[in-house]
């Protein structure tokens, strides 16, 4: 709802009186037919009262060379100073400056003095303060005053040296207003000399600067000086010095001590007041504390201070800061006199509790009643509309802050870059950062992470390094900003340039530990990582966290299993995301026994598994081999999102299964639930490595006619694979040819397989030859180059390309293979016999061999030190007969050991489950699912 501006300038009321430049003498006998004597009998109430005495004085012969023309003129400044009238002042000044019956111009014009102040008209106030040739100790007061009153309190204390500078003796009430200023700066320094002249000169005796001391070591947070005086007044102090301990105490946090002082109070007898309550509420804030704030709310519901503006505002304040926004409601709703610090405080208060739409409705309602916003109200109405992203309502704010004079203010100009950033619109707040002529450090930084929030990474870090050349101070929000801005650029460099930063200003906090732990992990520099990690004093849930999930991420899953384990020795329980990072290491890893255990401990701890966590262990499952167990959980679910019927469909396909995946895609289509990308990827996958062409077909035509989706590199990978399977290799190129875009390397080598599946060298050539154009810089395309010329027979080609692969420095990554054995994994490489067992394992696999070579004439020994052949072995020698061998490898099957696998499953009788890097195989009775491609 556009924010309706109109409804805030509502004109200033002023009081109807004569102005004196203006006057005719008819006008005075006019004035003067109200009773003369009823006026000089009793002082004027009003300002209309103080022109009519004034026209009195002014027509009486007898007082005009007295001094109660001084008098009346004194009335009139008084009434129009309070009324904050700073036009008719200055017509009464204009008046002073004609009139020749001025008695007493050092009065006259000190009084002139405490008026512009009282207005905030410091420059007129000193005008008339420069041009005394007479200067009292009340001018020099009221001069001070003036100071006070428009902010400028290092102007105040200026003054007050020059004072002294002039041997002007100070009295009580120029302490009582130096010692503010003192406490408005925060200057103790100051306050303290100002304390020791005020000791010297004998004013400890009077209570009005005691209670100025008082108030000013509350400002200055220090409740010890304040609380040594205080004891020093034994028994003088009254409500006033009462109300200054216990705010001093309150201000420093010393929430216990601030009550104990009120009860105290209570006991001596002294009746406490407004300012007293609202002390004592301030000292409340704090959540532990709420109850005593509740109980003081019961007590003020049975006293009148109940209805006290100052009071319910401190109510307001009590609730809004707890989170308790229907009672602050409720004291706001029952209000009947509210100031603009009574609207400005339910305001921020819906801000800060995350309630937009109720600030938005708060701000028109005070529009309604004619509240003109202040720059207060504006700020919480930028951060309302930036929160809620409405950049139509921010527009028209800062449009009224322009109007009204407020941009300048720095607070407005960077909430309202705060708000621009949040509605994505950087340009705007790149803008109005460069207009800001002093910059201070919650421009710089809100301006930064606006940048990096909004993906524009490197703008973030050029703007970062430009602010360290200005001098600004970098704190733990600002380099959270740019570690942000770090994590998506992935250049690790950067991140060690800013990790240094942060220990030449010692910026290290828990939060940021872990950010940096986290990127470090992001761009593979795991050691990096460790080392952050182990040097992190109090690590908490986050910590561990993150450090599973990087090794995880890694590849090093058994060591994120590990890291687990230390975190619970050290008492802390996980959470659902250490879970689901444990989970995806476990499936890494294969090991199944683990998977089932934290299965368990999810169903002990009370877990709800639904969402991420039961697609995760129907990923875990099936990682593992069990897709029985992959299956429960799928079932067990009665409310399936897309991600848990993609996860199994992705799960059948996987272990060769695409019937399956094709009936359950239909199922979950049937079910109202609509496949992504991804969902189609899945049954793709699914209908590729089952060779089922007609369905692969359909579902890519489905993707692209009916659910309007662009294909990815992926889904025409899978269609290439799907028709390289199917011998299809013509129809492959076809495809290849009318993609839309260009092939990647995954197409090409899907298609290099294919034709060495089925004999076809002159399109294996060309395609080989495409790979090593489109990426060189891979060992993993050498080596399928490498062995499908082998394969051909051109013989002259392997050596090239393995003389290039020496060039470059390539080395084949060596074969791994491992097996869980009773909750322990066991890895094995090629030709290994590090193995504890290696002896025992060599026997069983000659054993193998022997049976296989006397049953099936299989000669394979040249190929008995492969890792998967020592791994199978392992199982057959340490499990009972009749258990399933579970084995993951980290490269492809070759060939030799896929019929060893196949013949063992025969002969010995067992399901043999191997994962390598293209799938599941699941070898029984001399079968493989694969259907001996892969």
């Amino acid at each position: 709802m556009p924010v309706n501006f109109g409804l805030m300038a509502t004109p200033l009321t002023t009081v109807k009186a004569p102005i004196l430049g203006k006057m005719s003498d008819n006008n005075i006998q006019s004035v003067s037919k109200f009773s003369r004597n009823s006026i000089n009998l009793y002082p004027p109430r009003t300002l209309k009262e103080a022109f009519i005495s004034l026209a009195n004085n002014l027509i009486d012969q007898d007082t005009r060379c007295n001094n109660c023309l001084d008098n009346a003129y004194s009335l009139i400044l008084e009434r129009c100073s309070t009324q904050e009238s700073l036009s008719q002042i200055k017509q009464v000044h204009a008046h002073v400056l004609k009139s020749r019956y001025v008695v007493d111009t050092t009065f006259l014009s000190t009084k002139l003095v405490l008026a512009y102040g009282k207005c905030g008209a410091s420059l007129d106030a000193h005008k008339v303060f420069d041009k005394m040739t007479e200067r009292s100790i009340f001018t020099w007061n009221a001069m001070i005053g003036s100071h006070m009153t428009s902010g400028e309190h290092i102007e105040a204390i200026e003054l007050f040296l020059n004072m002294n500078a002039l041997g002007v003796h100070a009295d009580a009430s120029t302490f009582t207003l130096i010692l503010k200023a003192c406490g408005e700066l925060e200057d103790r320094c100051y306050g303290v000399q100002v304390h020791g002249m005020a000791t010297k000169l004998g004013f400890l005796c009077n209570l009005y600067v005691n209670n100025s001391l008082l108030g000013m070591y509350a400002k200055c947070n220090d409740s010890n000086s304040a609380m040594l005086l205080f004891e020093k007044m034994s028994g003088k102090a009254d409500v006033v010095s009462w109300n200054s301990i216990i705010s001093s105490y309150s201000a420093s946090g010393k929430t216990v001590e601030a009550l104990r002082l009120f009860r105290e109070m209570q006991i001596a007898g002294v009746v406490p007041n407004t300012y007293t309550f609202v002390a004592v509420l301030q000292a409340c804030e704090e959540s532990p504390y709420l109850v005593f704030g509740k109980e003081l709310h019961a007590f003020l519901l049975k006293s009148n201070l109940y209805l006290d503006m100052f009071v319910a505002n401190a109510l307001v304040v009590l609730y809004t800061k707890s989170g308790k926004m229907k009672e602050a409601e409720r004291i706001f709703n029952a209000m009947d006199k509210k100031d603009s610090i009574t609207w400005n405080l339910m305001l921020s208060g819906y801000v800060q509790n995350g309630l937009y739409n109720e600030a938005m409705a708060t701000f028109h309602k005070m529009q309604v009643e004619s509240r003109k916003p202040d720059r207060y109200s504006i700020i919480s109405m930028i951060s309302t509309v930036g929160h809620l992203g409405n950049l139509l309502n921010g527009l028209e704010v800062h449009t009224y802050a322009m109007k009204n004079r407020m941009d300048s203010d720095l607070h407005v100009c960077n909430t309202l870059i705060d708000m621009y950033t949040k509605c994505s619109k950087m340009k705007y707040a790149e803008s109005l950062f460069k207009r800001i002529r002093s910059k201070d450090n919650i421009s710089w930084k809100t301006i930064i992470s606006g940048y990096a929030q909004n993906g524009y990474h490197s703008k973030a870090l050029t703007l970062f390094r430009e602010s360290q050349m200005k001098g600004i101070e970098s704190d733990s929000m600002l380099i959270a900003s740019i570690l942000q801005a770090c994590i998506e650029l992935m250049c690790d460099s950067v991140v060690k340039e800013i990790h240094g930063h942060m220990i030449r200003k010692g910026l290290f906090d828990i939060t940021l530990e872990n950010t940096l732990v986290n990127i470090y992990g992001k761009c593979g520099c795991i050691d990096y990582a460790s080392r952050v990690f182990e040097l992190i004093k109090v690590k908490n849930l986050v910590s561990w966290t993150i450090m599973v999930n990087n090794l995880a991420q890694n590849g090093l899953a058994d060591e994120a299993v590990d890291v687990f384990v230390s975190m619970k020795e050290t008492g802390i329980e996980p959470d659902s995301i250490a879970l689901l990072s444990l989970l995806s290491a476990v499936s890494d890893l294969s090991t199944l026994k683990k998977g089932k255990e934290i299965h368990g401990y999810l169903i002990r701890k009370g877990f709800i598994l639904q969402g991420p966590i039961s697609s995760s262990l129907v990923d875990m499952y099936s990682a593992c081999g069990a897709l029985e167990d992959s299956f429960k959980v799928f079932d067990s679910i009665p409310t399936k999102d897309l991600v848990l019927w993609t996860s199994m469909i992705n799960a059948y396909g996987m272990h060769g299964m695409g019937m399956e995946s094709v009936r359950l895609f239909h199922q979950m289509v049937a079910e109202k639930v609509y496949p992504d990308h991804v969902s189609f990827l899945a049954i793709l996958y699914a209908c590729s490595h089952s060779s089922l062409v007609d369905e692969g077909k359909a579902f890519f035509k489905s993707m692209v006619d009916e659910y309007a989706l662009n294909p990815w590199q992926e889904h025409y990978t899978c269609m290439v694979d799907l028709f390289g399977r199917a011998n299809n290799l013509k129809e492959a190129f076809k495809f290849i040819e009318n993609m839309e875009m260009k092939p990647n390397v995954a197409i090409w080598r899907s298609l290099i397989g294919a034709c060495k599946v089925h004999n076809n060298i002159e399109l294996g050539n060309f395609a080989s030859k495409k790979l090593l154009e489109l990426d060189s810089g891979s060992v993993k395309n050498y080596v399928l180059v490498s062995n499908f010329y082998a394969f051909c027979g051109q013989w002259d080609d392997v050596g090239d390309i393995r003389m290039k692969m020496r060039e470059k420095g390539f080395k084949k990554d060596p074969g791994c293979s491992w097996i869980e054995i009773w909750n322990k994994i066991h890895v094995f490489t090629v030709r290994d016999k590090s193995h504890p067992e290696s002896d025992e394992i060599y026997d069983k696999l000659a054993q193998i061999n022997d049976m296989l070579k006397r049953e099936e004439g299989y000669l394979g020994e040249i190929f008995n030190g492969h890792s998967e052949r020592l791994a199978i072995a392992y199982g057959l020698l340490k499990t009972t007969k009749g258990m399933p061998i579970r084995v993951a490898k980290n490269l492809r099957v070759c060939d030799d050991c896929h019929v060893f696998s196949k013949l063992v499953s025969k002969y010995f009788e067992r399901e043999i489950i191997v994962r390598d890097a293209n799938r599941f195989h699941h070898f029984g009775s001399g079968i493989c699912s694969c259907g001996d491609f892969w």
